[in-house]
């Protein structure tokens, strides 16, 4: 087993109000709704490794714009053992083309109002009515 954090990169994207999420399909939070995303490869930069990711798991083609937060998981098992770590970096990210479909890793994939997703109205996994709010609030403030 690896000591070392897994990188992951994460794609927000927010188009018209809405915000495209994931049902995801495998664990950690198998049957929760998050953002498209996955493990950066070798020699892959996170914003590239989210725009790969977001086509993978949805079909929608999106540029990478900016960091926004990062995401510090822990998954231990019944002994508090730690079993996997996850460094998670939210990428913003701008719709181009594509109709959500379900992909690679994913049950589902879906554009919710995002006013849905902040107020915890959906199977959520940790923190992404969070990371949303710091996309909305940096879109506003570029605005």
């Amino acid at each position: 087993m690896s000591r070392f954090p897994r990188i992951g990169a994460l794609a927000v994207v927010v188009q018209d109000g809405q915000v495209l999420l994931v049902q995801r399909s495998k664990n950690p939070d198998a049957g929760l709704w998050g953002f498209p995303g996955g493990h950066v490869e070798w020699g892959e930069t996170v914003l590239q490794a989210a725009a790969r990711e977001l086509l993978e798991e949805t079909g929608v083609t999106a540029s990478p714009q900016h960091y926004l937060g990062n995401l510090d998981l822990l998954h231990r098992d019944e002994t508090g053992e730690i079993r996997l770590h996850y460094l998670l970096v939210g990428v913003a990210c701008r719709f181009e083309s594509g109709t959500p479909r379900a992909g690679d890793d994913a049950l589902d994939a879906a554009w919710f109002p995002t006013e849905r997703i902040l107020n915890g109205a959906l199977p959520m996994s940790a923190r992404v009515p969070e990371l949303l709010a710091q996309a909305l609030a940096r879109a506003e403030n570029r605005a």
